[in-house]
């Protein structure tokens, strides 16, 4: 884990695991006690995340393993390289029923097969014969160009075996990142569907972010007076304060860059977004009907998923863009684009035909995510599982990192998350979280209160689960079932913690903030909204 570079290790240690974290003591890993086996995972999630750097979690056997599954499948969704321990009990009870047996033999629980389709590489080491081989092909996986997570049983009496440490020197660690070289074909053919375009448009996916992309994307954007949308998960590909910038796509968005998509472009550059179920507006064949499309992504997988592409293009965007510039230093730049006048217009078109999302009951919302963006110009890290508020008020920045609850779309992810992610990074940190989610993870708090690590909770509270709150209203005729609740009073759920707490009401009360310590302290900031105040939007379902 060293030479892999790791610094944290997050888990909960157990009688199957202790050889290991024996072993831990002595080394220069930071070891982060966790208070549920999930937020182990989602904590190493969020460090790779926010980090781009491998991460670790570690377990026991059994329940300790099984603890895992929603984070490793959420890591593994989004491509993110983690790595996990576990423990088994000795091999010599392998099939007799040993404590927490997962063994797979004697009808126990298969741990390993458990892992099998949320991992890049899965194994349980029953000799040390062949550790070398498992610990080269688990590095592999783990410093690919994508990467996802990988998974190592250990069981009990191997963990206590002598190994000899010149074995780290037959394994690579070396990352697997070097630059791919874009066929000239490629290049020439993208010039040739550019300058042919009069309303071309860049589609920025998580790619860009991924691969280090923003700067070249802004060059070419502006250079050439192409706008930019993003994908949900490529909020900030482009300053979204930039005066080319359409915000994200997405069936939760005001709709903006969908209504350039559909009315003006006549081609379409995206560049490592794979057209998910939200970014497409649930696969709408209508989106790019018309339309000549170049798809660029580091993976084959992604190239013609969804739509049909005049050019795919299998590279890093990164790469791809560097290339891309150098070969477009003779095109012209396209007839300016006032998007601002764009939005404005497609905003009074909403507006007229009541498709606005939000309504007035919204207002202290984005008068928050404003005050935000005044109070942090800077930049902040903000993990988010609300989603909605944020794609429509809150203008990602350049100096911002912007983390939406994809993957899986676990409930309960921001919070420990962010937590992960507080232990390598400096910027204040934020956690979006509804009051649903937040009671999944709440007991992760006093991890962030026990290593200090700054964090700021923003908890939006409707005592109902909101998105199942809204369908019902809409689809089911107010047959309302297993969304509303009771909240606990959470200024003292805070108290009890020893952290701050604010309550915002309306958009008088954002005055409070301006007495808390962002940068220092861990704060829950609770957001009353109204409980049948709904989301003016379809998911087309």
């Amino acid at each position: 884990m060293e030479r892999l570079g790791v610094t944290h290790v997050f888990g909960m240690p157990g009688a199957h695991i202790l050889p290991v974290y024996d072993s831990l003591y002595d080394s220069q890993l930071m070891t982060v006690l966790v208070k549920h086996e999930q937020g182990a995972a989602f904590m190493a999630g969020g460090y790779a995340r926010a980090t781009g750097k491998i991460a670790a979690c570690i377990t026991t056997a059994g329940p300790g393993a099984t603890n895992l599954v929603t984070g490793i499948a959420n890591a593994y969704a989004d491509k993110q390289p983690v790595l996990v321990i576990t423990g088994e009990t000795s091999t010599q009870f392998f099939g007799k029923g040993g404590l927490q047996e997962s063994s797979g033999e004697g009808g126990s629980i298969d741990q390993v097969t458990l892992f099998a389709g949320i991992t890049r590489y899965h194994k349980l080491i029953e000799r040390t014969d062949y550790l070398p081989t498992v610990l080269n092909q688990a590095a592999k996986h783990l410093l690919s160009r994508t990467p996802g997570p990988v998974v190592l049983s250990f069981p009990h009496n191997v963990q206590k075996e002598m190994v000899d440490a010149s074995l780290l020197d037959r394994i690579s660690f070396a990352p697997m990142n070097g630059d791919c070289v874009i066929a000239e074909p490629y290049l020439d053919k993208s010039v040739e569907l550019l300058r042919a375009a009069k309303r071309p448009l860049i589609v920025a996916g998580y790619g860009c972010i991924h691969s280090g992309a923003q700067e070249h994307l802004r060059r070419i954007s502006e250079r050439l007076n192409i706008p930019v949308a993003s994908s949900l998960k490529a909020k900030g590909a482009l300053d979204e304060r930039s005066p080319l910038a359409l915000g994200s796509l997405g069936v939760t968005s005001g709709g903006h860059a969908m209504r350039y998509l559909e009315q003006e472009a006549d081609l379409v550059l995206v560049l490592g977004a794979g057209f998910n179920e939200r970014t497409s507006y649930v696969w709408d064949r209508n989106l790019l009907a018309g339309k000549k499309l170049i798809q660029v992504d580091i993976s084959a997988q992604q190239l013609e998923k969804v739509f049909c592409a005049d050019l795919a293009i299998q590279a890093d965007a990164s790469a791809y863009l560097r290339a891309l510039d150098s070969a477009l230093e003779a095109l012209p730049a396209k007839k300016p684009v006032d998007v601002a006048a764009f939005i404005a217009a497609a905003q009074a078109q909403a507006d007229a035909a009541g498709e606005t999302i939000f309504n007035r009951q919204f207002d202290h919302v984005r008068a928050f995510y404003a005050w935000l963006e005044h109070k942090f110009p800077d930049g902040l890290a903000m993990f988010d599982d609300n989603i909605v508020f944020a794609q429509n008020f809150y203008r990602v920045s350049a100096q911002d990192r912007y983390y939406p609850n994809t993957g899986i779309s676990s409930l309960g992810h921001a919070v420990p998350a962010a937590i992960g992610a507080g232990c390598a990074i400096g910027q204040p940190l934020f956690a979006v979280i509804g009051d649903g989610g937040f009671q999944m993870c709440a007991m992760e708090i006093m991890t962030a209160v026990n290593y200090a690590i700054p964090l700021n909770i923003v908890l939006f509270n409707n005592s109902t689960m909101g998105l199942i709150r809204k369908n019902q209203h809409h689809l089911y005729r107010d047959r309302f079932i297993d969304c509303d609740f009771t909240n606990p009073d959470y200024g003292l759920l805070a108290q009890s913690f020893g952290i701050r707490h604010c309550r915002v009401e309306n958009e008088e009360d954002l005055a409070k903030l301006e007495a808390i310590d962002f940068r220092r302290g861990i704060n829950l900031i609770e957001v009353a909204l109204d409980q049948d105040a709904y989301p003016n939007y379809s998911s087309r379902r």
